[in-house]
């Protein structure tokens, strides 16, 4: 992985574990600007809200607020993103997604990546590792987050 790619999902980490440590769901991201800067950041807020539209990378990307556009930024989020997330990345143009690993979830970055989005998969131990301890200890919040009841 690349010291870039580093830092931004260590960002990306660090919202994840503030998310676990509220009680909420561990999954964090983060949107860049194409020079590197961090736009937005957020994590799964479901729990914490009791809002199931608040994932990791849709508070990130309400962080950052409104712009004329988003082409050129990058998404980088700790699990692969959902269909739901896939649909914001792909309806905003946010060309970039870096995801840190997609074994545990694999999400819709196929069909973002036929799009013409640039994805980058790092596959990340540290956040397998976060999210697998996590289902392990709270099944029922896991498959209630991915839409299994």
């Amino acid at each position: 992985m690349r010291d870039r790619e580093r830092e931004m999902l260590a960002t990306a980490v660090a919202e994840a574990r503030a998310g676990l440590a509220e009680g909420g769901i561990p999954i964090g991201a983060a949107l860049y600007d194409l020079d590197g800067t961090v736009l937005g950041r957020g994590r799964n807020r479901r729990v914490q809200d009791g809002d199931p539209s608040a994932h990791a990378e849709t508070t990130a990307f309400r962080a950052a607020g409104r712009r004329r556009g988003y082409r050129g930024t990058t998404m980088v989020t700790t699990l692969a993103p959902c269909w739901f997330c896939c649909g914001l990345i792909r309806q905003f143009g946010i060309s970039h997604v870096l995801i840190g690993e997609a074994r545990t979830f694999h999400g819709g970055h196929a069909w973002l990546a036929q799009s013409g989005i640039r994805i980058v998969l790092l596959d990340d131990a540290e956040c397998r590792t976060l999210l697998r301890e996590f289902i392990a200890a709270r099944p029922a919040l896991w498959n209630e987050d991915i839409g299994h009841e």
